[in-house]
């Protein structure tokens, strides 16, 4: 076991402070400084400390109190940011959820979590959804928030005039708050006492290690010390003048710790982008010139893609940060060279709120590493079939983790909290990895995605690594499809890059000398597009649902 708490030279993590501080000790620091750019409308912290004030005082008067649940359906815009950190102020708990849900998919995470407040845009997208539910179920009231209210004026104007049609028509009645009427008070919320390591502040919903929908409970504690071990892995952040691209949905616990709540520590500007375009991206980049900009790998490959079709300037990129997927080797030296900045993998999950390890910003950066556990955090590699057995470098086990960041357990789940939780605060993530001699980890990957092939494990990424270097694949995907002899035997999907050629018989012969045979995807199939999760990770879930109907005989 190798242990890095890093941080021993200098202060510790402890006392831990509320979510919310963060924002009300930046706006005292940097109150005229920009707090949030939306399609060019900025709001400055003083202006966006006073806007949470009064969304907290309206909340008080609705009933919100500690531990009452309050959902955000909401895409990246100036609303999540003032709500989520005013709901934890007065003590609530913030309920995460993905606008793009159908109603089953909603119905089930209110149900589960309590959420009995819901906050959404008054767009026919989103409102219809959720407005569904009040009668099916805990759901008591929706706040209704004025996309028009966000734009800039003419912009704001031009919506409500021209795009009428995109709007939902909301009932006047008492389960129905609108904005402007949650407002209308003096900012002044009635001080609440919230105990950061014990209360809890976000659900945050996730398969987890077992696949079923669950909140992990992530308390103040959880997700302010993962905050601060960020900032102390990142030594060139200039407070108060950098620039944070959030394209990542906030929703995600990685954009909510490592965009938003990280972006606040510093004083950072939030450029926030409520949808992915990439033309309209890099005209951002390119205009706004951003300095942090965390994604997941499908976003720098996209990126990468388009410096090889058009000039675009990358210049102003310092750090970016990839999370949510492990980073091909390709993807990531691509990217560095056309944009001149840092891009480190590092690698977490919800259960961790959700950061455990990353590679050093200011030092050697191992190729296909994760890299070094942060601050007082502990990350040992276990044995998956005797969990008290530690393995020592370069011995694949389970990667186990310990530290502030880990969550309490599952919401109302006390034997699923039970398999991933030791009693010692151990958190099983169901990851397979080992580490080196110098005591950085790699990923080689998920417990339930390892390939058993005639009695061998067979781990995708390997495969996926090797298909990456092929200068014609721009996206690889790879499971393991049932095989009468082996058992199981690896199938790649490929995309490959626009204008690039290449055949499945080609592709084999390139991975003569990439793979040994047990390795060698029984199957590859080239493909236009590869499906991916709402968030913008690469979906094996899709395509291992793909082919279980093709096996069955099912219509795909």
């Amino acid at each position: 076991m190798i242990a890095f708490p890093a941080a021993s030279s200098v202060s510790p993590l402890a006392p831990f402070r509320t979510v919310d501080a963060l924002f009300d000790e930046a706006a005292r620091a940097f109150p005229e400084q920009p707090a949030i750019d939306f399609l060019g409308r900025h709001y400055t912290y003083r202006e966006t400390a006073t806007l949470i004030a009064r969304i907290a005082q309206g909340l008080q008067h609705l009933g919100v109190r500690k531990g009452v649940r309050v959902g955000l359906c909401l895409p990246n815009t100036p609303y999540y940011v003032a709500f989520y950190y005013a709901i934890l102020k007065i003590g609530g708990i913030v309920v995460n959820y993905n606008p793009l849900y159908v109603e089953r998919e909603l119905r089930h995470q209110i149900e589960d979590s309590g959420t009995t407040i819901m906050v959404t845009l008054d767009l026919r997208q989103i409102y219809p959804k959720v407005a569904a539910l009040l009668d099916e179920t805990c759901l008591e009231r929706i706040v209704v928030c004025p996309m028009s209210g966000i734009l800039p004026s003419v912009k704001g104007l031009l919506f409500s005039v021209f795009k009428r049609s995109e709007l939902a028509d909301i009932p006047s009645d008492l389960r129905h708050v609108v904005f402007d009427r949650l407002i209308a008070n003096e900012g002044q919320p009635r001080p609440v006492a919230v105990d950061p390591l014990n209360d809890v502040a976000v659900l945050q919903y996730t398969g987890g290690t077992t696949g079923v929908p669950k909140g992990a409970t992530l308390t103040h504690a959880n997700l302010s010390a993962n905050t601060e071990q960020l900032f102390r892995w990142i030594p060139s952040v200039d407070a108060g003048h950098e620039r944070m691209l959030v394209v990542l949905p906030l929703f995600h616990v990685f954009a909510m710790t490592v965009a938003l709540n990280l972006g606040v520590r510093v004083g950072a500007e939030l450029i926030l982008v409520p949808r992915f375009d990439l033309e309209q991206v890099m005209k951002l980049i390119a205009r706004r010139r951003p300095t942090l900009f965390p994604g997941v790998p499908t976003l720098y490959t996209a990126i990468n893609g388009a410096m090889g079709s058009g000039t675009w300037d990358l210049s102003s990129l310092k750090v970016c940060i990839s999370g949510g997927a492990p980073l091909p080797v390709e993807v990531r030296k691509q990217f560095e060279a056309q944009s001149g900045c840092s891009l480190v993998e590092g690698y977490g999950l919800s259960e961790a709120s959700p950061v455990v390890t990353c590679n050093p910003l200011d030092g050697e950066a191992r190729t296909a590493s994760i890299g070094l556990p942060l601050p007082e955090t502990e990350v040992e590699i276990r044995d998956p079939d005797a969990l008290g057995r530690r393995l020592g470098p370069n011995e694949k086990g389970e990667l186990c983790t310990r530290g502030p960041q880990v969550m309490q357990g599952y919401w109302q789940r006390p034997a699923e909290t039970r398999d991933v939780l030791t009693e010692d605060g151990w958190l099983r993530t169901g990851d397979i990895g080992y580490y080196d001699q110098d005591g950085f980890f790699y990923l080689v990957d998920r417990i339930k995605d390892v390939i058993l092939c005639g009695g061998y494990n067979v781990y995708p990424r390997i495969i996926e690594e090797a298909l990456y270097r092929h200068p014609s694949v721009a996206e690889v995907v790879v499971i393991g499809i049932p095989d009468p002899y082996r058992g199981q035997a690896p199938k790649a999907f490929v995309r490959l890059r626009d204008g690039k050629e290449a055949t499945p018989t080609s592709l084999r012969e390139f991975l003569n000398d990439q793979l040994s045979r047990i390795e060698m995807p029984k199957t590859i199939e080239i493909r236009d597009s590869l499906p991916k999760t709402m968030v913008g990770k690469l979906s094996k879930k899709d395509l291992v649902a793909e082919e279980k109907a093709r096996a069955a005989g099912e219509p795909l």
